[in-house]
């Protein structure tokens, strides 16, 4: 029987996603999606995702990032997979970087 490995997404989603909740509304989705890895802001204007577990969950997060809150307006999620590290426990917001 094969076990599932978790991944690592990393998402970058483009648009008006700035001051309408997007890190919060991402937090809490990944948290109970069980996820772990962190939400930010960009100076560029954009919200970052790096986000960590198995990939049917990774994929409900990035159906939730194309859609984004209400009050935001998601044009383009630009995605990039790659093997987790393990190296987070929680999924948190972090400082604009």
């Amino acid at each position: 029987m094969e076990t599932e490995l978790d991944l690592r997404l990393h998402a970058i989603i483009q648009g008006h996603v700035q001051g309408v909740g997007f890190r919060v509304y991402v937090q809490q989705y990944a948290a109970n999606l069980k996820l772990t890895g962190w939400v930010r802001n960009t100076y560029r204007g954009d919200v970052e995702v790096l986000a960590e577990g198995p990939r049917p969950a990774l994929e409900k997060l990035l159906q939730l990032l194309e859609a984004g809150p209400h009050s935001s307006h998601v044009l383009q999620v630009i995605r990039n997979w790659s093997d987790a590290s393990g190296e987070f426990h929680q999924f948190s917001i972090e400082r604009t970087a």
